[in-house]
């Protein structure tokens, strides 16, 4: 079931993070999920160094981390992708 959680939420932060970018990304729905997930699991692991890694209720921080990151890698990703894939970045 944890792998299950981890695709839906990776893909839910990629979503979001693909709205947040500013223009188009270029890179498939199933790289967006993995990109999201890997934001997830960066999230995690600052909030765990950080301290914050569980809390009472909700998690306002670690998921603020999680996203934050997920932006920064599909971020990245997608510019990666773009120029693996030769193309242009459309606006």
């Amino acid at each position: 079931m944890g792998w299950l959680w981890a695709i839906i939420v990776g893909f839910v932060l990629g979503l979001i993070a693909k709205a947040i970018l500013p223009g188009k990304q270029q890179i498939p729905l199933w790289l967006t999920t993995v990109f999201g997930i890997l934001g997830s699991l960066l999230g995690n692991a600052v909030a765990g160094w950080i301290g914050v890694e569980e809390t009472r209720g909700i998690d306002w921080t670690r998921h603020l981390l999680q996203l934050v990151f997920a932006v920064a890698v599909v971020g990245v990703g997608d510019m990666l992708w773009v120029r693996l894939k030769g193309g242009r970045r459309t606006v």
